[in-house]
C-alpha cells in the first residue's frame, strides 16, 4: 500500500476536484424547469457570509455561490450566474420571502414565474444538509475563495455517490453504484490505468 498524509489528499482535492466535478456535471441531464433558490449563513474566519444555492425540482444542485451580502445585487449575481452556467431559462423560480429575490427576479428574469413562499422552498433548504455536515467535519472555512472552490467541487461530486437509495431496490442500488463508479473511473482516468497484480 501507499501511505499518504491528509495534507496530500487535501492538495489533490484542491488540484483535481473542480475538474472532476465539471466532468460529472457535463454528463448530467439538462436541469428541470423549476428552480429552487435559498441562502444560508456560514461562518468564514469568524465572519458571517452567505451561501446561495440553486437546485432543480429533482434536487440536482445547479450552482453555489458564496457572497458577503444577501441584498438585491447579490441575488442578481446569483440569477445571472445561474443563467450562464445552466444555459437554460426556468419556467418557475421558487424562493423564500427574502425581498432581494423579487427585485432581482424582476430585473434579470421578468418573464419567469416567481413563487415566493416559506413552505414551498423545502427542496432548496434540505439541499444545505450535506454542506453543513462537511462544514462541521472541516471545522469551518478560512476564506471565501476556499469555501467557494471546495463547495463548488463538493456539490458536483457528492450527489454522484448519493443516489436516492430509498427509491431503489437493493439490486437496483448495487447496479446504479456500479455504473456510477464506472463513470467516476472514466472521469478520473482510473479506467485507462493498468492494474497491478
Amino acid at each position: 500500500g501507499v501511505i499518504v498524509s491528509h495534507e496530500t489528499v487535501r492538495r489533490w482535492c484542491a488540484k483535481f476536484g473542480q475538474a472532476y466535478a465539471n466532468g460529472l456535471r457535463r454528463r448530467r441531464p439538462r436541469p428541470g424547469d423549476k428552480w429552487h433558490l435559498d441562502e444560508v449563513f456560514i461562518k468564514i474566519n469568524g465572519e458571517q457570509k452567505y451561501l446561495w444555492r440553486a437546485v432543480d425540482a429533482d434536487g440536482n444542485v445547479l450552482d453555489i455561490l458564496v457572497q458577503n451580502r444577501r441584498d438585491t445585487a447579490a441575488a442578481r449575481r446569483v440569477f445571472r450566474r445561474l443563467l450562464k452556467t445552466t444555459c437554460s431559462v426556468p419556467r418557475v423560480v421558487v424562493t423564500d420571502k427574502l425581498r432581494s429575490y423579487g427585485a432581482a427576479h424582476r430585473e434579470v428574469m421578468p418573464s419567469v414565474e416567481h413563487r415566493s413562499h416559506k413552505g414551498l422552498n423545502n427542496r432548496a433548504e434540505n439541499s444545505h444538509q450535506p454542506t453543513r455536515q462537511r462544514e462541521r467535519a472541516m471545522k469551518g472555512f478560512r476564506s471565501i475563495g476556499g469555501a467557494q472552490r471546495f463547495l463548488s467541487a463538493f456539490s458536483g461530486i457528492s450527489p454522484h455517490f448519493r443516489p436516492r437509495r430509498h427509491l431503489m431496490t437493493a439490486a437496483h442500488y448495487r447496479a446504479e453504484m456500479t455504473t456510477r463508479f464506472a463513470i467516476w473511473d472514466q472521469i478520473t482516468g482510473a479506467a485507462s490505468r493498468p492494474t497491478t497484480a
